[in-house]
């Protein structure tokens, strides 16, 4: 059957991706027949309605699905289009109660308008009673008009639609997890919609364990505990997880009842968890986080900065004092993307993702690309655009060994030794040289000069 799903008209790029991983999470066969990124609309085939309102039950890019009757560039063809379709005829329309909306992308119309357009599709066989609310069923006419098109004093649509409303999108989860209202915040918490995207890009639900290893103030363990994961996390500030007067992490999760999903906190970082990983020791169903980017101070990992101490300086025993201060030393930002792949690979389950955002210029020259690994697929790459810089959100799937390319896994692991990369390697020493993001973000672009 054939369903037009309405977006919001925002975020573009995470809209597909985020309906594909549903559909991947929910085992529903889902095939795209028409879509672009400047239209609200996208028609696709779905199995049956059921199907189609479990799809975009809990998607917040949605704001609802139909089943479609028709589609034309006129209104009269479209009448002629829904006169002809099968599912006029249905019996279960002819007495049941309904009603009719309207729905105008990039225009309005008079209310009058709208009542004559409604009245003109009286033809249909429903003989049932008017019902503003809860009605049997709901009928909806969808316009789209051209960019500008008051402005230009365009007076028709350019595509219109007609359906049969089966089921809505969880577009009031970004509102109830609204950082406005939230008790612990910090000005580097990422917004409730875009948090919740990412929770369904990978894929998160009951009876999964999930991990953010750069947790901050918990917004995406919170929102993979809404969608009923098991969260986990952790930060080199440990702040946040011990609590202090706002209460840190954990009064987050208390806040929105979701305590009994809180698995655990503690303090790390990245390069010398003490998760034990690999060796077939694979636990996380998902990893999900928002790096730190290393613009406003260059980027830490625990570790001294003599080269003769080593990484023992972290785990001495006055590390156990309460007041110890552990040392720190610079990190590079495309080793903390590789370490980051890493990681997932050596501690995803088959099939599992890894979901986390990455900045990069809109300059081409200067654009940072997804890091790639030879045990991680790409699913997605989603990208939230500001001036002259923007944030990806990409999707990784944990490939199962026995399809991962050996030859493509010996070569990753050489690039990887001439990097002389020990973890934390990397060339240059100032915050500039290790991290190409803040050098590009703190130098205007040629384009601009």
């Amino acid at each position: 059957m054939d369903f037009l799903i309405r977006f919001t008209q925002s975020h573009e790029t995470f809209r597909l991706p985020e309906i594909q991983a549903l559909a991947a999470l929910e085992g529903i066969e889902l095939i795209v027949k028409d879509y672009q990124t400047d239209s609200p609309f996208c028609l696709v085939t779905l199995p049956s309605p059921a199907a189609a309102r479990r799809l975009v039950a809990r998607a917040i890019l949605v704001q609802s699905i139909y089943e479609h009757w028709a589609t034309a560039t006129t209104l009269p063809a479209l009448r002629s289009a829904v006169r002809s379709s099968p599912q006029a005829s249905r019996p279960e329309y002819a007495t049941c109660s309904f009603k009719f909306t309207f729905d105008s992308f990039q225009a309005t119309r008079p209310h009058a308008d709208k009542i004559a357009i409604i009245d003109s599709f009286s033809f249909l066989p429903f003989s049932g009673p008017i019902a503003m609310r809860d009605p049997d069923a709901e009928f909806a006419i969808l316009e789209e008009w051209a960019l500008g098109s008051t402005l230009l004093g365009v007076t028709e649509p350019a595509r219109v639609h007609f359906g049969r409303l089966v089921g809505a999108g969880a577009r009031e989860l970004s509102g109830v997890y609204n950082l406005k209202k939230r008790k612990y915040i910090s000005t580097t918490s990422m917004d409730s919609e875009l948090a919740l995207v990412t929770a369904n890009l990978a894929l998160a639900a009951p009876g999964k364990l999930f991990y953010d290893p750069f947790v901050g103030t918990g917004s995406f363990p919170v929102a993979c505990a809404h969608f009923g994961a098991l969260a986990f996390g952790s930060d080199i500030d440990g702040r946040s997880i011990r609590g202090g007067a706002k209460g840190g992490v954990k009064a987050n999760f208390e806040q929105y009842g979701l305590g009994h999903l809180l698995g655990g906190m503690f303090a790390a970082d990245l390069t010398n968890t003490p998760l034990r990983v690999g060796g077939g020791r694979r636990l996380w169903d998902g990893i999900v986080c928002d790096p730190p980017y290393g613009v406003r101070e260059g980027l830490k990992v625990l570790g001294s900065r003599d080269p003769k101490e080593g990484d023992e300086a972290v785990r001495r025993e006055k590390s156990y004092l309460p007041d110890y201060i552990p040392p720190k030393k610079p990190y590079s930002f495309l080793a903390m993307l590789d370490d980051i792949l890493a990681f997932a690979a050596d501690s995803l389950v088959d099939g599992g993702r890894l979901a986390f955002w990455m900045p990069t210029s809109n300059e081409e020259a200067e654009e940072i690309r997804p890091p790639t690994h030879p045990r991680l697929e790409i699913v997605a790459v989603c990208s939230q655009d500001f001036n002259k810089w923007s944030r990806k959100l990409i999707a990784y799937r944990r490939i199962p060994d026995a399809e991962v390319d050996q030859d493509a896994e010996r070569a990753w692991v050489a690039a990887q030794a001439d990097k002389g990369k020990g973890g934390a390697g990397a060339d240059g020493t100032t915050a500039n040289e290790l991290n190409p993001f803040r050098k590009m973000y703190f130098t205007k672009p040629a384009s601009q000069s």
